[in-house]
């Protein structure tokens, strides 16, 4: 948050150097946390309905109760206020973390949830990669397919190892395996494969993320009549692809260069982020 002045803690404006967290914080202590990055171009907020459902619905999954005041409308009008005062327009990248409060160990005294606010300003709209991604497998741990796999949570441990993976071995970004030992995304975006025009993405009971801009290129395709199916994507899926793109709310469409020994082209890529754009105007 290099450029932020303020941020948002249950509804009021505080400074990002005000102590505001406590040491007994949930989230810190075992990771007890949701969050939501949701992104502003041309000073539209994208998806906010989506990503508010997203986040309700891990709410509903750890047990923490959700204040009747939750609304789109009232966090809308959260982020808005915080845009202004950290100057971040018409581009920003919002985080929106919702922690169950402090009390017990393991186990939680209460389900009751605070909630914190922060915006960066970025520079652009959604713009393609010039270069192509340089992919290749995370092998030292399988993710899990449970009821978590899903859902956006503070806890990412195996998501930091996979970080350090990548960078040990040069990389732009790791797929990850789930325990069936399919590719079921990447770090930080889900996955989709493009065989003859047709786009193939891991289905959410693969235990990949349920990523809100997944959501929007599903969409998209099924509009522009480009077919889309859900179906476990394995190490030949990619081998035998016309392309690979990744997908998430911040960066929207990155399309891959290589994996292995295979290369891709980028077409489906950029038809995709021109939809994008589009949607921004």
């Amino acid at each position: 948050m290099s450029n932020s002045k303020y941020c948002i803690l249950n509804g009021h404006l505080i400074s990002v150097y005000e102590p505001a967290v406590a040491f007994s914080n949930r989230a810190f202590r075992y990771g007890d946390a949701l969050f939501e990055t949701i992104r502003v171009c041309n000073n539209k907020l994208l998806f906010l309905k989506d990503h508010v459902m997203r986040l309700k619905l891990g709410m509903t999954v750890l047990r923490y109760n959700v204040p009747a005041e939750f609304l789109t409308e009232n966090i809308q009008t959260l982020i808005i206020q915080l845009l202004k005062h950290n100057a971040h327009a018409p581009n920003a990248r919002i985080r929106l973390t919702v922690f169950r409060n402090e009390g017990g160990y393991y186990s939680p005294e209460t389900n009751d949830i605070s909630f914190l606010i922060e915006s960066e300003e970025l520079p652009t709209t959604f713009e393609l990669n010039q270069k192509g991604l340089w992919v290749d497998l995370y092998g030292d741990m399988k993710k899990p397919i449970n009821k978590l796999s899903n859902l956006k949570t503070a806890n990412a441990l195996f998501y930091v190892m996979a970080g350090l993976a990548k960078q040990s071995m040069k990389l732009d970004e790791c797929l990850l395996i789930n325990e069936n030992g399919n590719i079921c995304e990447t770090i930080s975006s889900n996955i989709f494969v493009v065989k003859n025009g047709t786009l193939y993405t891991p289905p959410l009971n693969e235990g990949c993320l349920a990523g809100v801009m997944r959501k929007q290129i599903m969409a998209l395709a099924t509009a522009h009549k480009i077919l889309v199916f859900e179906s476990i994507v394995t190490d030949y899926s990619f081998n035998n692809a016309d392309e690979v793109f990744l997908t998430n709310a911040i960066q929207g469409v990155q399309w891959v260069g290589q994996y292995k020994q295979k290369y891709y082209t980028n077409n489906t890529a950029q038809l995709f982020i021109d939809k994008l754009n589009k949607l921004t105007q």
